[in-house]
């Protein structure tokens, strides 16, 4: 289905999506069912990685008419019965993560970000971020904060998995670093609001669905100073931002709260499956 395509049938089901409609920069991803989950530990070596295609690469959350990334940043989706799985691969020289607390606020320093609306109404979604210690930051939020939501820290992904793999030398300045890759396992049952019962939750979903989904990359320019990196200047009110942010699908401003302006993943069956297999 082409993307306008899919975009007017949201838009059908919440009017919150049809602002979508006339970004230019609209994006969509097919996401394959997993004959066989991928082996969770940072490296995007299964089968199933490798039958599944690259979404488009990052570009700066504005969008059309600002700098492109600097770096690299791609990711992969699949799914089965039991999980929705992404993996994502990030170019970096410089492998920094200090902060090791689950649900510290990791986007202070550089990160992976995941977003999720499973009905697509722009309301009840769910952000995962991690670092390159492997530091989890989920939430819940009831509604985007421009909208006098209210994020939800307190509540995990029940179930979640995550692995990171380096490849370079965390926190060290005397060297060059490749890069790191993350793998993620987010059982469907995770997905549901807080105190909201198993049998609330949003998935598994049929082939064919659609949901709202967005990835994001926070990225600091660093120094160096007395042998360890630090960044180059701390931001110094809500609206400065000294720090890059590249998306999958732009947003239009430096906003990842405004769920309409996600991308489509559409779930489809399993790649090279026989008539009959690859649904639930």
């Amino acid at each position: 289905m082409a993307a306008a395509g899919v975009v007017a049938c949201l838009a059908a089901m919440s009017p919150a999506l049809s602002a979508a409609q006339s970004s230019p920069w609209f994006r969509e991803y097919e996401a394959l069912r997993a004959l066989d989950p991928p082996v969770l530990d940072g490296a995007l070596d299964d089968a199933a990685w490798q039958a599944a295609p690259w979404i488009e690469p990052f570009v700066d959350i504005r969008g059309e008419g600002w700098p492109g990334p600097a770096l690299m940043t791609r990711a992969r989706i699949v799914w089965d019965e039991c999980c929705l799985y992404v993996g994502a691969e990030l170019e970096e020289p410089h492998l920094w993560a200090t902060l090791a607390d689950r649900d510290a606020i990791v986007y202070r320093e550089n990160d992976f970000e995941v977003f999720l609306d499973p009905d697509g109404d722009g309301l009840a979604y769910y952000e995962l971020e991690i670092n390159a210690l492997g530091t989890e930051f989920d939430l819940f939020l009831d509604k985007p904060y421009r909208r006098k939501g209210k994020a939800d820290v307190g509540w995990d992904m029940e179930g979640l998995r995550t692995a990171v793999r380096l490849e370079g030398t965390l926190n060290d300045p005397s060297d060059e670093d490749t890069g790191w890759s993350v793998e993620i396992a987010i059982p469907w049952v995770a997905l549901r609001p807080p105190g909201a019962p198993r049998e609330a939750a949003a998935g598994p979903p049929r082939s064919g669905d659609v949901w709202r989904v967005n990835f994001s990359r926070v990225q600091w320019p660093l120094e160096v100073s007395g042998g360890h990196y630090r960044k180059e200047r701390e931001p110094v009110n809500w609206s400065d931002h000294p720090e890059h942010n590249w998306v999958w699908s732009p947003q239009g401003e430096i906003d990842m709260h405004i769920p309409e302006m996600w991308g489509v993943v559409r779930f489809a069956g399993a790649a090279g499956a026989r008539k009959g297999e690859g649904s639930p």
